[in-house]
């Protein structure tokens, strides 16, 4: 049985009607149209890009030893889209998000953040990009803890030297319900509270990505459920663009598009998932 094509063409997540079936070929093939399918492939490469791996390896140690966290992937993040990251322990998905993030540097291949290829830069330089262009949302938070709520969220303005837009702050506090918390110190906010004001520190200087590393790892399901609903508000009405590596098909399912890693190489893509036919997926490269 053929795979399905993307039209690469955006729309709001449908409601799924139920889980994606293994046909022969070994994929899984919706019953349904609006069933999730998984492409052995690499997702198309839309025109409004966000970031850019272009044969990117990732190779730790020499000879016998070496281990390759990354094998030869090439894979594009579209701007104003939630994508998701998942695949097997070592599969290599939180290396690829460092090397998308210039937190890590890649063995061969490009790197590129809209316009701006990675490779190359100074240190220097590739700290002015994650300060300016990016925004992280970590597993453990990340705030100073003597600094308020509101401190926390301009910090990354206050080190650039930079005045917040207003208005824009004022937005992204009130989206994410920060508005009577933000005199607040971190040890008087509660773990999803926390998170809210990592996401708004993340969001406060418009990035082009927002990238999160296990961003409900360290959250029960209603704080990791109110997050995950703020990195899905921050596309739909705030435009921005998300990726996240997440083990969690729940945090996953909330995305448009899942990449699928296994041992370092590309595996597949899956477009508007369902916790249901995420697991099929799983399972799948996992055997």
């Amino acid at each position: 049985m053929p795979l399905s094509r993307s039209t690469g063409q955006r729309s709001r997540k449908p409601v799924h009607v139920g889980p994606a079936h293994a046909a022969e070929s070994g994929v899984a093939v919706g019953i349904m149209d609006s069933t999730p399918t998984l492409h052995l492939e690499a997702p198309p490469v839309p025109a409004n890009l966000a970031a850019h791996a272009i044969n990117v390896s990732r190779h730790y140690g020499a000879g016998e030893t070496v281990v390759r966290a990354l094998d030869d992937i090439s894979v594009a993040f579209e701007r104003g889209r939630f994508t998701a990251i998942m695949g097997p322990s070592g599969s290599g998905k939180s290396t690829l998000m460092h090397c998308l993030a210039g937190l890590d540097s890649v063995t061969s291949g490009t790197v590129r953040i809209a316009d701006v290829e990675l490779n190359g830069l100074k240190d220097s330089e590739l700290t002015t990009l994650r300060r300016d262009r990016l925004g992280f949302v970590f597993q453990s938070f990340n705030l100073v803890p003597t600094l308020s709520a509101i401190e926390n969220i301009t910090l990354p303005l206050d080190i650039a030297g930079k005045r917040g837009d207003e208005e824009w702050l004022n937005t992204v506090v009130t989206k994410l319900g920060l508005g009577d918390r933000l005199d607040h110190r971190p040890s008087e906010l509660s773990g999803g509270q926390q998170q809210r004001v990592a996401c708004a520190r993340a969001l406060v200087g418009r990035p082009d990505v927002v990238f999160g590393d296990e961003p409900t790892g360290n959250l029960d399901s209603r704080s990791g459920h109110e997050v995950l609903d703020i990195l899905r508000t921050s596309v739909d009405e705030l435009e921005q663009t998300v990726v996240i590596v997440t083990h969690d098909p729940r945090a996953a399912s909330t995305a448009d598009r899942v990449i699928f890693l296994a041992d370092g190489k590309l595996a597949g893509y899956m477009d508007d998932p369902t916790q249901e036919a995420i697991l099929d997926a799983m399972k799948q490269l996992e055997d």
